[in-house]
């Protein structure tokens, strides 16, 4: 992940947010690891959850982005809004795996459900009604 040079997406978010869902992976495997060896701080649902929310969710949000704008005519870029959903994922990544490490922070599950909700039902709001009109049509470049 190193060499990928994820530094130089900081400016481009549907290539960021591939990026970060990605470290996830790492992440839960890391948790993973360690909840063999103390279980007692590190539940192996913190290994699970990592991988489940942040890479799993946060990966299918960004290819679901890219392909919905690709396959519709659109341009690769993302909005305000689809920044939104991106940043809600990673809060709920963040949140759900704090939950499972934290006693008693029951809390953070709740909240991390409402961010995960958010950013599915964000993508469906930006994303749902250009899904289901005709693509748009090329534009014609002009004369130089």
């Amino acid at each position: 992940m190193a060499r990928w040079a994820g530094y130089r997406t900081l400016s481009d978010p549907l290539v960021l947010i591939l990026h970060v869902a990605f470290a996830f992976v790492p992440i839960g495997l890391l948790l993973a690891g360690l909840a063999i060896f103390d279980p007692e701080r590190i539940p192996a649902v913190a290994g699970i959850h990592a991988l489940a929310v942040g890479a799993v969710a946060g990966m299918t949000l960004a290819v679901m982005t890219r392909a919905s704008l690709g396959h519709t005519g659109r341009e690769l870029s993302a909005n305000w809004g689809t920044s939104v959903v991106f940043v809600a994922i990673i809060i709920a990544a963040i949140l759900r795996v704090a939950a499972a490490i934290l006693p008693d922070a029951a809390i953070l599950l709740h909240v991390s459900a409402a961010f995960w909700i958010a950013a599915f039902i964000g993508y469906a709001v930006l994303y749902g009604g250009m899904l289901v009109r005709p693509r748009l049509q090329a534009r014609p470049k002009s004369a130089s």
